[in-house]
C-alpha cells in the first residue's frame, strides 16, 4: 500500500526523507571499505531531492556523517518568489560564515597546511 506525500499529495519519493540518511550511511561506508584507496579522502554523499525541511536535516546531524542535501525546484518560479530565495539564501550563507569564524573549533591552526 503506498502513501500519498504529505508535502506534495502525490505517490512520490522525490522529498527527503529520514531513512535516506541511513541508505546513504550504507553506500558511504561500503565505499569506504571497498573502493576507496589509501590516497583519497572519506567519501561524501550528496541528496539531491525535490524538497527537503530544514529542521529534519538538522535533526539528523547529517553533515556529522558527511552528507549534504540539497534541492532542486521542479517548476520555474514567480521573478518575485525567485529574488526572495536567492537573498534568503545569501543571507544564510552569511550567517553560516559568520557563525564559523565566531567558532574557534572550526578555525585551522595556522601552521597547518
Amino acid at each position: 500500500m503506498s502513501r500519498l506525500c504529505p508535502r506534495c499529495g502525490h505517490n512520490c519519493r522525490t522529498h527527503f526523507r529520514p531513512g535516506d540518511k541511513g541508505r546513504m550511511e550504507l553506500y558511504l561506508r561500503w565505499l569506504d571499505k571497498y573502493e576507496r584507496r589509501e590516497d583519497e579522502e572519506t567519501p561524501i554523499g550528496l541528496i539531491l531531492c525535490a524538497g527537503r525541511k530544514q529542521e529534519t536535516v538538522r535533526l539528523l546531524d547529517l553533515e556529522a556523517s558527511g552528507i549534504r542535501v540539497a534541492s532542486y525546484w521542479t517548476e520555474a518560479l514567480p521573478r518575485e518568489q525567485l529574488v526572495r530565495k536567492l537573498h534568503q539564501a545569501v543571507r544564510l550563507a552569511r550567517e553560516r560564515l559568520q557563525a564559523s569564524a565566531a567558532d574557534p573549533a572550526t578555525k585551522r591552526n595556522e601552521d597547518e597546511p
